[in-house]
Order: structure tokens, then C-alpha cells, then sequence
């Protein structure tokens, strides 16, 4: 016997299965006050004998795989109050509707209907089934059997997709997300072979952003090991699956038509050459971007406001690929960069030049010029002998503040803190190489948020800190080493931890998670500065603390 319920703003007629799957979700969800696509999963699971348990069993999706997926506090008491379920259930639920209009209505919603509801979601659960072979398509068609439906693939007309569309942006609550205004109503298109066909383009850029999203997601998760980048790149996946939730599931499906799509069997022989995982990486980088401009452009057919948002998802997806693209290529390019030393010009040329070679034999890996008191003359001058004595070893030459005259000395690269020039700035008058490797641009961090700016602003290397209190520069706030933990958690972009870092503590910076360092005092105030860099560089060789190691 069916009863009525409310779940997220609708109200539904459930049937008792559904009803027990709704106490067991809470009693999943323990103290949390809604029950969300995976208590909603384990509640169908204990409930070994309905439909939708029987259908995840046929793929193997039992309890114990979701709770090695996604591990949660033993069930707790079975007499709780059901609890609301999250906006993304109740939006998951809406989607499995129009997946089904062409049955009965009103729908007596059964276990197989919310498995269907959760393989429509636009969260981990959907991804997690589908990657178990559980797609709508299959089950709905699954449905239609059971239930003795047959399926009407007539187009749907494009009024309807837009007033679902906005019936489903409200119950994810995207109107109010939303910052473009709305400059034109949702509109009809052309005839019915017009609406199917925008449906069809809109559903096949869909898919292919997404297989390309997952793509550099995986990159960025498995080889980058970046935390930051994997998270940013599953926001913009999430916010494509919020946006084109404004289009009901449902009409896209009926639309879709694989078997006779003509593009399925052409192909270049480019697509199957990737020499490189990087390869991979910027194919589908652009495969994300032409799809993300197909569906902006066929999108204002249908919503000007859809449009607008994923025009701006876009724009993302081109500082994301830089993003990505710099930090492989700085990994690269820094894989064996330790040790950073920033030196002065000293009180002559030729007392700068010892000095200087006396680093370069010892192995540093990264001289940086920075000299305040110079004027720009005798700094060029210092940056040209610089240059020439680095030249044919391994030594990078970084001038400080001054990406003009790292240009002019030819420098491999310059650094720019807060205060100074931003690094796109910076990047325009170091100039971009063509071919080869272009000059650095690294740039000071002093927080999380500074960090992660760098990172998306394009820099090639940050410098962490200070680590230590030291007497080279004064700070309002001192970061200290929980700082270069933080940094060492969840980015991968080459950093150098600096500030006060000498051989006594540099164990210390080696413990928070970054064995790159970079140093003045500790190299130039000692007896014997190219000892002093050898003892620093063997300390950092001997490191073995995770990913930052390398």
C-alpha cells in the first residue's frame, strides 16, 4: 500500500519498501541532520529482497563495497525519526521522473525508481554506479520491462525542457547561485526535428566535457597528486553537472540516438596517438572546451542564462589547463632543484664572481640575484657575469623583482613577490617561449590563499614562508612551518620553503612536508659558504618524505 510523503520540496507516493529504505537512510545518517545519496544506497542494500537491492547485486554492489568506498559509523538506532533528504536527492529524484514521464502518473515510487533517482545524480554515488555499469538509460529501459511501458521517443517539446529546467535549478537552489541575470525567457526552437536535434548536440558536448573533465581530473589526482588542482577540477565537473540539470535527464535521453550517429565512425589517426600522459592531458583539455563552446553556443537557444554560465565555466576550464599544463612542466623542468640561494652583489665584481663559482661547484641547484642597494646599472652588470658563469651547468640564474632586467641578462627566470608585479605582468615582459623551455616566474606565498593564487595565476615555483623568523625581512604575521605544511598537503607546483632556514632546522621543513628550500644567511654568513651549501644539499638529497620528494 502506497502513502504520501514529502522528500525535499515534492511530495511523492512511496511504497512501504521505499518507506523502510527511508528509516534505514536515517539511521545511516546518524547525527547528521539529512540522509544524502549514500545513506539512501545503504538503506536500499538493507533491504536484501526489493527490486533495486536484486538490480545493484547483478553488478556487484553489495554493503561492504560501500562502505570501503565511503566509510561510516555503524548503523545506528533503527527507532530514529527519518530524517529530510539533501537537495541533491530531491534534485536526483526529479531527474528519475523525467526519466520516466512516459509512465503512469502520478508514480508510485519504488526501490528500483530511487536507484534509478541516485544513478541520476549529479554527485560520487552516480559516478561510483555508472562506473559499475549502472546508467539511467539502462535501467529506465530495465523499468519499461518490468512495468510493461513502452517507450515513446517522440521529441520533447522545448517549453517543457525549460520549465522543468527552472522547476530543478530551484530545487538545487542554482537560481540563487546563479550571477548573470536573466535576459531572455526560455524559448521554443524551430520545428521538432530542430528541438530533438539541439537536444542531441547538447546531450553528445555533455558527455564529452565530462569524459574530458575526468580526464585531467585523473591526472591531476593520480600523477600530479595535486589536491588543489583535483578539487578545482571537480568543482567545475560539479558546477557542469549543476548547470545542465536545468535540462531534464530525461529529455536528453530520449533524444540520444548512438546507434545511428553518424560521427560514431569517423575517425583521424591523431585521435589514437598520445605519446605522453601530458598528451592525453591537452587533448582532452581541448575536447573540454570545444565541447563546453558547443553547448554555450546551442545553449542560448534554449536559456541565455545557461548560456552565460557555461561561458564563464569555460574561461575556468583555459586557467585550469595552464594550471595543470605549468605545474607538470615545472615538475619537469625542477625535478631535481633542492637547494635556492639568494645572493647579493657583494662589495665587487670580482668578490661576486668567487662567490658565485663557489656555488655553482658545490651544486646549487638555483642562484637568485636580489640586491636592494645596486643601482640598475651595476645590477644588469651582476646578472650578465651571473649568466656567464652559470652557463653550460646545471644552475638556474633568477633575478629578483626585475623581470626587465632578467630579459636583458638573459636570465632563466624572475621572482616577484607580493608587492610587486603579478605574474601574468611579470610573464609579459620575461616573454613566453615559442619553442624550448621559457624563463621562470616564480612568485613569494605567504598563505594558503596566496599559494593557491599562484598556482592558478600561472606561476612556475612559489616561495613558502617565512618559515623561520629571520632577520632578511619583517612580517606583521608569520606563517611559520604550519604554512609549508599546508602547501606541502595540497600543492604540488615546485615550492621552495624560505625564511630563517639553516642546517639545525631545516629537519624541521623536511618533517612539514617540502624538501625544496631556499636560503641567504645560512650559505652567505657562514665561514666556508660553498661547505655550508654542500652540507644543506646533502641534508635535502637524504629527504624521502613523500610526493614533495621528488
Amino acid at each position: 500500500m502506497t502513502a504520501t510523503r514529502t522528500l525535499g520540496t515534492r511530495r511523492f507516493l512511496i511504497t512501504p519498501a521505499v518507506e523502510r529504505l527511508l528509516q534505514a537512510a536515517a539511521a545511516w545518517a546518524g547525527d547528521r541532520p539529512e540522509a544524502g545519496a549514500i545513506e539512501m544506497l545503504l538503506g536500499m542494500l538493507d533491504e536484501p529482497e526489493c527490486r533495486g537491492a536484486a538490480m545493484l547485486a547483478g553488478h556487484g554492489v553489495d554493503r561492504a563495497a560501500v562502505l570501503v568506498q565511503w566509510p561510516l559509523a555503524v548503523v545506528g538506532d533503527r527507532d530514529v525519526p527519518t530524517r529530510p533528504i539533501t537537495r541533491h536527492v530531491a534534485a536526483a529524484l526529479q531527474a528519475m521522473q523525467d526519466c520516466l514521464a512516459h509512465h503512469p502518473q502520478p508514480l508510485a515510487v519504488a526501490t528500483e525508481h530511487v536507484l534509478l533517482a541516485l544513478v541520476c545524480g549529479n554527485d560520487d554515488v552516480a559516478e561510483w554506479l555508472h562506473e559499475r555499469g549502472l546508467t539511467a538509460a539502462a535501467l529506465t529501459v530495465e523499468i519499461d520491462r518490468i512495468y510493461g511501458v513502452s517507450v515513446d521517443r517522440s521529441p520533447i517539446p522545448m517549453e517543457d525542457v525549460a520549465t522543468t529546467g527552472r522547476e530543478a535549478a530551484a530545487s538545487e537552489g542554482l537560481a540563487e547561485r546563479k550571477e548573470t541575470p536573466r535576459t531572455s525567457a526560455p524559448r521554443e526552437v524551430g520545428a521538432g526535428a530542430d528541438r530533438a536535434a539541439v537536444l542531441r548536440i547538447m546531450d553528445a558536448s555533455a558527455n564529452r566535457a565530462r569524459e574530458g573533465l575526468r580526464v585531467v581530473e585523473d591526472f591531476a589526482r593520480f600523477a600530479l597528486d595535486d589536491r588543489f588542482l583535483t578539487a578545482q577540477l571537480k568543482e567545475l565537473r560539479h558546477d557542469l553537472a549543476g548547470l545542465l540539470s536545468t535540462i531534464p535527464q530525461g529529455a536528453l535521453l530520449a533524444c540520444r540516438d548512438t546507434l545511428f550517429d553518424v560521427g560514431t565512425t569517423i575517425t583521424t589517426p591523431s585521435e589514437l596517438l598520445r605519446e605522453t600522459p601530458l598528451d592525453a592531458v591537452s587533448a582532452s583539455f581541448k575536447r573540454l572546451q570545444e565541447s563546453l563552446r558547443s553547448l554555450e553556443e546551442f545553449g542560448k537557444t534554449i536559456d541565455s542564462r545557461l548560456a552565460s554560465g557555461l561561458e564563464q565555466l569555460r574561461y575556468r576550464a583555459y586557467t585550469l589547463e595552464r594550471a595543470v599544463v605549468t605545474t607538470a612542466a615545472s615538475l619537469n623542468r625542477l625535478a631535481t632543484a633542492r637547494l635556492y640561494v639568494l645572493i647579493d652583489g657583494r662589495g665587487s665584481a670580482e668578490e661576486f664572481s668567487r662567490l658565485a663559482e663557489s656555488l655553482v661547484t658545490a651544486g646549487v641547484h638555483v642562484l637568485q640575484l636580489r640586491d636592494k642597494s645596486l643601482d640598475d646599472r651595476r645590477l644588469l652588470d651582476r646578472a650578465r657575469l651571473l649568466k656567464s658563469i652559470t652557463a653550460g651547468t646545471g644552475t638556474l640564474v633568477i633575478v629578483n623583482d626585475r623581470p626587465d632586467l632578467a630579459l636583458l641578462a638573459q636570465a632563466d627566470g624572475v621572482h616577484v613577490g607580493q608587492e610587486e608585479l603579478p605574474v601574468h605582468e611579470a610573464r609579459r615582459i620575461v616573454g613566453a617561449a615559442l619553442v624550448g623551455p621559457g624563463r621562470l616566474v616564480g612568485v613569494s606565498a605567504h598563505t594558503i590563499e596566496q599559494a593557491r593564487a599562484a598556482v592558478l595565476g600561472g606561476a612556475d615555483y612559489i616561495g613558502v614562508g617565512p618559515a623561520f623568523r629571520s632577520g632578511t625581512k619583517k612580517f606583521a604575521s608569520f606563517p611559520g612551518l604550519e604554512f609549508v605544511r599546508q602547501v606541502a598537503a595540497e600543492i604540488r607546483l615546485p615550492a621552495f620553503a624560505i625564511g630563517g632556514i639553516t642546517l639545525e632546522n631545516v629537519d624541521q621543513v623536511l618533517a612539514a612536508g617540502l624538501s625544496r628550500v631556499a636560503v641567504s644567511g645560512a650559505v652567505l654568513e657562514a665561514g666556508d659558504p660553498a661547505g655550508a651549501a654542500r652540507q644543506l644539499l646533502a641534508r635535502l638529497r637524504s629527504a624521502t618524505n613523500g610526493p614533495h620528494a621528488a
